[in-house]
C-alpha cells in the first residue's frame, strides 16, 4: 500500500487545491467536509482572507459549509506556494482562457506547474482539473514537473480529472457527478481515482490523460453545437413566422432520440464558448480542421448582433429609432441565478447596442457592477417607475427572481431573448425565434 493510499484511508493526507475560484473552492470544501485536511492556495490575497474568515464568494459554497470547515481547521488558505511540500496530493484548478487570437492561454497552468516542480517530493500526486486543450497534462505539465529530477508514474504521480460542476445548479454537485480520471500510467490513475472517491460516489477511469481531456472538451462542444443548431433554427423560424418555442415544446414530447436546447443571445461561461477553439487549435497540429464545430461557435458568437438587430426592428415598428433610445437589459450573468459574467453574451449585447447609439442600462440582482468598453456601469433599481422610463426592456438572462408578468405590464416594449414570456400574450412583446 502506498503512503498516499494509507493517508487517504486514515484521513491523515493533506490535499492542496491551487486556485480557489468556481472550481477550486467547492472542491476544497468537499475534501475538508470529508474529513481531510485541505490547503487552499491562491494568488489573490483577498480570496485567501475571505476563505480563512469563512466568507464565501461564489454561489456553490454556503457560509455555513465554509465556516464549518475553516473553524475546525480542516481548510486553511494561503498565497505561499512553498507550502505545497506539505501536501500528499495537489489539485490544480486555475483559469485557462483564450488569447485575443483565440489560441489557448496556458500561462496559469505553466506557472503553477513550475511552482509545484520546485517543491515536488517523492510519492506526491498532482491532478489537473482545469478545462484545457488536448495534451496539456502530458505535453506541458509533465516536462515541467520532471525538471524536479523525479519521474512521473514511479517517483510521483500525475493525472487529469476534468471539473464537471453545474454552477448554481441545485441537483448536481461534486458528490453525485461521476468523476473522469485518466493518469500518466496505471498507478497515477489508481491513486487519482482513490483521491476522488473520498468526495464522490462514482469515478470513471479512462485509458489516458488525453482521453480524459477529450471527454471534457467533447462535453462542452456538444453543448455549443446544439445551442448553435437551435439558434440558427430560431432565425429561420423568424423568417417563416413560426414560433421556435412551440417547435421545441412539441419536439420535446418525443421520448427518444431528442433532447431540448434553447435559443438565446449566445453561449457564456468559461468552458462552452472556449472549448471549440481548444479543439481547433489541437486539430491543426494534425492538419485537420474542425469546420462544423468552428461554424457552431461562430453562429453563437453572432447571436448578440442578431438580437440587437431584432431589437432595432422592434423599436422601429413602435415608431422609435434605436439611436438615443433607452434600453434596459435584464440579466448580465451568463447563466440564470449565478453571479458569474465570464464570457457573458449579455455584455456583448450591451456593447453592440451602445455602438448603435442606444443608452443602455442593466439590472442584475447578482451583479452589482460591470466593466464595459464605455466604462463601469452599476445595476439600476428595478421598479415600475424605472421600467416605464425605458423604450425597450430586454430579457437577456432568465433569473428566477424576475416577476415576468409585472415587468411586461410595466414596460413599453419587451424583447424576450429567453422565451420567459411565451405563456403571455401581449402586443408589447417581441420574442427571439418568432
Amino acid at each position: 500500500m502506498s503512503d498516499l493510499e494509507q493517508k487517504l484511508r486514515d484521513k491523515s493526507a493533506m490535499i492542496a487545491v491551487i486556485g480557489l475560484g468556481y472550481v477550486g473552492l467547492p472542491l476544497a470544501v468537499s475534501f475538508a467536509s470529508a474529513g481531510l485536511k485541505v490547503l487552499g492556495i491562491d494568488i489573490q490575497q483577498k480570496r485567501v482572507d475571505r476563505v480563512n474568515n469563512g466568507e464565501p464568494y461564489i454561489t456553490d459554497v454556503t457560509a455555513q459549509h465554509l465556516e464549518k470547515v475553516t473553524s475546525s481547521g480542516l481548510l486553511t488558505a494561503t498565497t505561499d506556494h512553498s507550502r505545497l511540500a506539505e501536501a500528499s496530493a495537489i489539485c490544480v484548478c486555475v483559469p485557462t482562457p483564450l488569447t485575443r487570437a483565440r489560441e489557448p492561454d496556458l500561462s496559469h497552468v505553466v506557472y503553477e506547474s513550475e511552482q509545484i516542480s520546485r517543491s515536488l517530493k517523492r510519492g506526491q500526486l498532482v491532478v489537473l482539473e482545469s478545462t484545457t486543450c488536448l495534451g496539456t497534462t502530458r505535453e506541458i505539465m509533465l516536462p515541467i514537473l520532471e525538471r524536479s529530477g523525479l519521474k512521473a508514474g514511479t517517483d510521483f504521480y500525475l493525472a487529469y480529472s476534468p471539473e464537471r460542476i453545474d454552477l448554481g445548479g441545485a441537483t448536481y454537485g461534486i458528490y453525485n457527478i461521476p468523476k473522469i480520471v485518466g493518469g500518466i500510467g496505471p498507478e497515477s490513475t489508481r491513486l487519482a481515482s482513490l483521491l476522488y472517491r473520498q468526495v464522490t460516489g462514482k469515478v470513471i477511469i479512462v485509458s489516458s490523460t488525453e482521453t480524459a481531456e477529450m471527454t471534457k472538451v467533447f462535453e462542452n462542444v456538444f453543448r455549443n453545437v446544439n445551442i448553435a443548431l437551435v439558434n440558427e433554427l430560431a432565425q429561420l423560424c423568424e423568417k417563416m413566422d413560426i414560433s421556435v418555442w412551440e417547435v421545441i415544446r412539441a419536439a420535446s414530447t418525443k421520448p427518444f432520440g431528442y433532447m431540448p436546447f434553447y435559443p438565446g443571445i449566445g453561449t457564456g461561461g468559461h468552458n462552452t464558448p472556449v472549448d471549440p477553439y481548444y479543439l481547433a487549435s489541437k486539430a491543426r497540429e494534425y492538419d485537420f480542421h474542425t469546420r462544423f464545430i468552428q461554424l457552431a461557435a461562430e453562429i453563437n458568437e453572432y447571436m448578440p448582433y442578431h438580437v440587437a438587430s431584432r431589437i432595432m426592428d422592434a423599436l422601429n415598428d413602435h415608431k422609435k429609432s434605436i439611436n438615443k433610445s433607452k434600453i434596459l437589459v435584464l440579466g448580465v450573468a451568463y447563466k440564470k441565478d449565478v453571479a458569474d459574467i465570464r464570457g457573458s453574451p449579455s455584455l456583448k449585447l450591451i456593447s453592440v447596442l451602445q455602438k448603435m447609439g442606444a443608452a443602455v442600462s442593466y439590472h442584475d440582482p447578482h451583479i452589482a457592477q460591470v466593466r464595459l468598453p464605455s466604462g463601469i456601469q452599476s445595476s439600476i433599481e428595478l421598479n415600475n417607475g424605472s421600467l416605464e422610463s425605458f423604450d425597450c426592456t430586454v430579457f437577456a438572462t432568465a433569473h428566477s427572481c424576475y416577476d415576468i408578468k409585472k415587468i411586461v405590464s410595466a414596460s413599453k416594449l419587451v424583447f424576450d431573448a429567453r422565451g420567459v414570456t411565451r405563456h403571455i400574450n401581449r402586443e408589447n412583446i417581441v420574442r427571439l425565434g418568432e
